[in-house]
């Protein structure tokens, strides 16, 4: 298995193989925190306009997400876990647009296999993605705005890769290593309200989660769901 780590909008855009776009602050924590409270799928969008057409269409009932951090106008939900974790998304078809993640979803054309990768989710998705055995896999720290690297989605990167690789890797090595950031005093600051003290509890909670999210393209639209993948025994 080759395994190359890259980072960035120009890296989604390179990824081939089995692909993991990274993004811990927070898209796909909310992803997952959406998916485990039970939403269906989430639709996977580069626009806020793309994603207010599609639930004025009828093709989905809650827009989650971001533009500089913050929700947009007219969506339902913003980019918190904490938020997500405690909305009434059962059975329901949730739209995401954030400025890094699901950029590089859309960005990651050439993937033959597509996951949203994030520190929740990461044992599940090594193991969902070793369970197909590619022969070359691209993890994509998607950083900030998909323009600055962070340390959070580097991390978790280089997280997957020693799982993927088979080895333990260090959970609490990684959790600190985050902590000790230039990102961390914001999710403290009163003066940054959409960023919740709780977004960053769940979001270093390793493993939280027994799923991988998986991407594939439904009707042209690009719609990740849950992937259990669980070890023998």
């Amino acid at each position: 298995m080759d395994i190359r780590i890259d980072s960035l909008l120009g890296g989604a855009e390179r990824a081939q193989g089995a692909v993991i776009i990274i993004d811990v602050f927070r898209a796909f924590t909310t992803a997952a925190v959406a998916l485990a409270r039970g939403a269906a799928k989430i639709i996977m969008v580069g626009t806020v306009e793309e994603a207010l057409r599609l639930r004025d269409a009828g093709l989905g009932q809650i827009c989650m997400g971001e533009v500089g951090g913050h929700k947009p106008d007219g969506f339902d939900l913003g980019n918190s876990p904490f938020d997500a974790s405690q909305a009434l998304l059962d059975g329901t078809t949730v739209i995401q647009r954030t400025s890094a993640g699901t950029q590089g979803i859309v960005a990651a054309r050439q993937a033959t296999q597509l996951y949203a990768g994030s520190l929740v989710t990461a044992k599940a998705t090594a193991r969902a993605v070793s369970k197909h055995t590619p022969a070359q896999v691209s993890l994509v720290a998607m950083g900030l705005n998909g323009e600055t690297r962070t340390d959070e989605d580097e991390l978790c990167a280089i997280h997957l890769r020693n799982l993927l690789l088979g080895r333990p890797g260090c959970i609490a090595g990684t959790r600190n290593v985050i902590l000790a950031g230039p990102q961390i005093p914001d999710f403290r600051d009163p003066s940054k309200p959409h960023l919740h003290p709780e977004d960053l509890d769940i979001a270093i909670d390793i493993d939280r989660y027994d799923f991988a999210v998986r991407i594939t393209k439904e009707d042209g639209r690009l719609v990740a769901r849950r992937e259990l993948s669980h070890s023998a025994g």
